[in-house]
């Protein structure tokens, strides 16, 4: 894998370990924080998977003909309530996927702009994949909140790792 590839790729991945940790502390994907309109735990944690779904999509557009077999992704269902165990197996399906991706993908293709339906001239693969990122790194961050409302004992430890 290509250096900064592999560096974007490095931090999804710990990203989503971190993710896959804190779906295993879930006791109740019932459990709704006491405000209004709020998701409960499950359907936040069918929203994570929006949110990994959308990193396959970009890689899937970066490179279309080597990850052909993305396409089905988008039948896989997202944004709906499920408990943890099938999170944490959906997600590492994902993960999977994002691996198989990046391993197709060169630090030349950072750069290359992709159409969206946000930006129709453009947005460089890079800052889609951060923006991707950064969407799930605000929903784990959710979940991890979440947990603390809901009476789960969690620290600092399970939000981030820490490099020694």
């Amino acid at each position: 894998m290509d250096p900064l590839a592999g560096a974007v790729y490095a931090k999804i991945a710990e990203q989503i370990e971190r993710t896959v940790h804190l779906a295993g502390l879930v006791p109740d994907a019932e459990w709704r924080p006491p405000i209004a309109v709020a998701w409960s735990i499950g359907e936040l944690l069918g929203h994570l998977l929006d949110c990994l779904a959308g990193i396959c999509a970009v890689l899937y557009r970066a490179h279309p003909s080597k990850l052909s077999h993305f396409a089905d992704l988008q039948n896989l269902k997202v944004n709906f309530a499920c408990g943890p165990e099938e999170a944490r197996e959906r997600i590492e399906d994902y993960r999977a996927r994002i691996a198989e991706g990046f391993a197709v993908l060169r630090d030349g293709d950072l750069g290359r702009r992709l159409a969206t339906v946000f930006v129709p001239e453009g947005e460089a693969v890079l800052t889609l994949l951060l923006g991707n990122l950064e969407h799930l790194i605000n929903h784990k961050h959710q979940l991890f909140m979440y947990l603390k409302l809901a009476g789960v004992t969690v620290g600092t430890p399970d939000l981030y790792r820490f490099r020694s």
